[in-house]
């Protein structure tokens, strides 16, 4: 990515997402401007995407949801075997973005989709075997009615993946991670400025919801951001049977 490019996205990023119109004007209005650069920058800063799709290992003829899947540079992570899937869907609400997933998606046809759509509400045509957010739960106003709906499109027994940025607990927590005060505070009012909410509640939420197969929480080095290391999380977790 060229200096210039890099230039014009931190510009976006310093001007912040804004808060005037709906949640998916506000997307568009931020995202438009840097929607073609969006990749390569976030490359360097969003981290374990390809780790949690290692992960889930979807094998041939499953059906994938990615909600808020943005430009859809996550099905490249499967590589090859993305071809081998029934059907995966990349659910956004910016079109900006979208515009990008769907050039992705023109790849492969009859098995890959962009579709506009609410994280919250939106339903594929049958239940899925894999649904994942990636870096769009802290994105999400109503996270938690995301992550039901996520679950309420699973078959009993699908998996459910989530890869994101974590606001750590303040310490009460036994088992928790919980950082400073001072870095919580920096990483919230950073990344809110950009219309990205930190929130606590993910990693409880998800382990309350789900059977549990991995829970892991790191720290990742930020572009630009000499010796600062951003906590982020990755879980995969079983929807249980009724």
């Amino acid at each position: 990515m060229s200096l210039l490019a890099d230039a014009r996205t931190l510009l976006q990023l310093a001007r912040g997402s804004g808060s005037r119109g709906s949640h998916a004007e506000r997307l568009q209005a931020f995202y438009r401007p840097q929607a073609a650069h969006y990749d390569a920058f976030r490359e360097r800063l969003l981290h374990g995407r390809e780790d949690l799709i290692r992960r889930l290992a979807p094998p041939a003829g499953a059906t994938v949801v990615e909600l808020g899947g943005g430009t859809g540079r996550n099905l490249e992570y499967f590589g090859a075997r993305l071809a081998s899937f029934a059907r995966i869907e990349v659910v956004d609400l910016c079109p900006a973005l979208l515009e990008q997933a769907r050039r992705r998606c023109a790849r492969w046809p009859g098995v890959a989709a962009a579709i506009e759509a609410d994280a919250t509400d939106y339903r594929p045509a049958r239940a899925v075997d894999y649904v994942y957010f990636s870096y769009a739960l802290t994105m999400i106003p109503d996270w938690r009615a995301a992550l039901d709906n996520a679950l309420g499109m699973l078959r009993p027994g699908g998996l459910l993946g989530a890869v994101d940025f974590y606001a750590a607990p303040d310490g009460r927590h036994a088992g928790w991670a919980s950082g400073g005060s001072l870095a919580r505070a920096f990483w919230r009012r950073w990344f809110r400025h950009d219309g990205v909410h930190l929130d606590p509640g993910h990693l409880p939420y998800l382990l309350e919801r789900t059977e549990p197969l991995c829970c892991e929480q790191r720290h990742a080095a930020v572009a630009y951001l000499p010796g600062l290391r951003v906590p982020y999380y990755l879980f995969i977790g079983r929807k249980r049977a009724a």
